[in-house]
């Protein structure tokens, strides 16, 4: 009987972030510690000279500050820079938007076009 010698899979490394877990982190600081991601998908996306990943991020803002800060970051994330190692952000934009006033509810869906840079 013949095995195989193959080397073992090289364990992920402990608190290494991937590209989700960064986005994760620049949404949240663009949301001023305010908002908490309440879903999060991505699907692979590719054209004939690039490939990468479009997210859709669902954030979540309760409280009269934390909406105040969640329509500040419907206002800037079309324009923000986003500095994510190893991808581009092509396109940032705010897909949806629902309101509750009592208690003061702000939920926020966004659609970001990722790139892989290199």
């Amino acid at each position: 009987m013949y095995f195989e010698n193959k080397p073992a899979p090289t364990p992920a490394r402990p608190g290494r972030k991937g590209v989700r877990e960064r986005l994760a982190g620049v949404l949240l600081a663009l949301a001023g510690g305010h908002g908490r991601i309440t879903a999060h998908s991505e699907k692979a996306w590719a054209s004939i000279t690039f490939a990468g990943a479009r997210h859709r991020v669902e954030l979540v803002f309760e409280g009269t500050e934390a909406v105040e800060a969640g329509e500040c970051f419907i206002a800037f994330l079309p324009e923000h820079e986003f500095a994510i190692p190893g991808q581009l952000v092509a396109d940032a934009a705010v897909v949806e938007v629902a309101s509750v006033v009592d208690p003061a509810r702000l939920t926020v869906v966004c659609e970001l076009l990722l790139l892989e840079d290199g």
